[in-house]
């Protein structure tokens, strides 16, 4: 199940969250309304939920979720981007990174 993240996550949301994939779950980041999306299989799914919440593109990130171990990572084919000079699927721009961290620490841990 995918839910969209403004506050802190309760327990029960991450939980329907692991569903999809048990170990992690994957995230679409939105790096300007400090929201993310989290659930599901493939980050677009998320990425298509923030979308249609009023999120730009340009604004969202892909990442996933261990919340086992407290880890981000930062790799999603939403992240391929050369015209935002992302051309791989790790999400490359250390700045970006970080606010990607802090937004799924904030809303997550």
């Amino acid at each position: 199940m995918i839910h969209i993240v403004r506050t802190h996550a309760t327990q029960q949301q991450i939980n329907e969250m692991l569903e999809a994939l048990s170990n992690y779950i994957k995230l679409a980041v939105d790096v300007q309304r400090g929201v993310l999306a989290g659930g599901g299989v493939m980050h677009a799914d998320c990425e298509a939920a923030l979308l249609n919440d009023g999120s730009q593109q340009e604004d969202i990130w892909g990442a996933d979720w261990n919340p086992s171990a407290n880890q981000v990572t930062f790799e999603s084919l939403i992240n391929i981007r050369p015209r935002q000079n992302n051309r791989s699927i790790e999400l490359l721009d250390p700045t970006l990174r970080g606010r990607v961290s802090q937004i799924t620490r904030h809303l997550l841990e």
